[in-house]
């Protein structure tokens, strides 16, 4: 039980040094948002550390694993904003990162 609630400490944490780490247009805005996508990151990086024997089954990622794992879940977020798989709630429908786009 600990050991989820540790997990999402350093989430919300890791979410928030990894948005102010990858600034850009295609990230995700609003508080809750970054800090879900912080707390997926560090369960990624937990299951990631105890897959290859970094961590034991009953440890957490540490801030910077957490911070790392929160990172490449926004470059997965940032690549499929942009392939238009999925919306920026931040930019008005229609409009991309070069302007709008025709329907």
């Amino acid at each position: 039980m600990w050991n989820i609630i540790w997990i999402i400490l350093i989430g919300f944490l890791a979410g928030i040094v990894a948005r102010v780490l990858s600034p850009g247009p295609n990230n995700p805005t609003g508080f809750i948002l970054t800090t879900v996508l912080g707390i997926v990151g560090a369960f990624l990086a937990t299951w990631i550390g105890q897959t290859i024997g970094w961590y034991r089954p009953d440890q957490g990622a540490g801030l910077i694993a957490a911070t790392l794992g929160a990172l490449i879940v926004l470059f997965v977020w940032n690549r499929l904003v942009v392939a238009h798989v999925l919306r920026d709630h931040g930019v008005p429908h229609g409009v991309g990162p070069g302007g709008p786009r025709a329907p």
